[in-house]
């Protein structure tokens, strides 16, 4: 099992091939990943914008799609099971969600650590209006939803 965890290998086929690899024939393996289209996925864009990925490195977003999965895994699948569904972001604001991110977050933090005080302070303009356009709170917190896919593999 991995909750948005595995989607961040730097060699996702290697790293799919290992999953099958160790569940044992009829076992399952089970996935959450941030879908390309979602908040996080439209992270990872502006997120690249900035900091462009290592050459040969695939985005992570990449895992939450029902065509991705099919590549990693439909040679040792007996099926893949892909429900979209809805995580909520809740802080106290837009500006606590970044500092908070900002902090703890390893892609926010790497990207906030490889610019300079310019770059940052656009990258985080960035990140408020990408906040802006789906904060469903009618308020100053923050109410944000993230589309994942849950993923159950059933290995052949």
């Amino acid at each position: 099992m991995s909750t948005f965890g595995v989607m961040f290998t730097p060699d996702q086929e290697k790293a799919a091939s290992e999953l099958a690899r160790v569940c044992k024939p009829g076992g399952r393996i089970g996935l959450a990943n941030w879908t390309p289209g979602s908040f996080i996925g439209q992270l990872f864009a502006t997120i690249g914008k900035y900091i462009p990925p290592a050459k040969g490195v695939k985005s992570p977003a990449l895992w939450g799609t029902q065509a991705r999965l099919d590549a990693l895994f439909g040679r040792t699948a007996k099926e893949i099971r892909a429900v979209s569904r809805q995580f909520t972001f809740r802080y106290r604001s837009p500006e606590h969600w970044i500092e908070v991110f900002r902090t703890y977050y390893g892609p926010m933090n790497k990207t906030y650590g490889a610019l300079d005080a310019g770059k940052q302070a656009a990258f985080t303009r960035d990140v408020m209006a990408l906040m802006e356009r789906d904060n469903r709170s009618g308020d100053a917190t923050l109410v944000l939803p993230s589309e994942y896919l849950e993923v159950v593999i059933e290995r052949k």
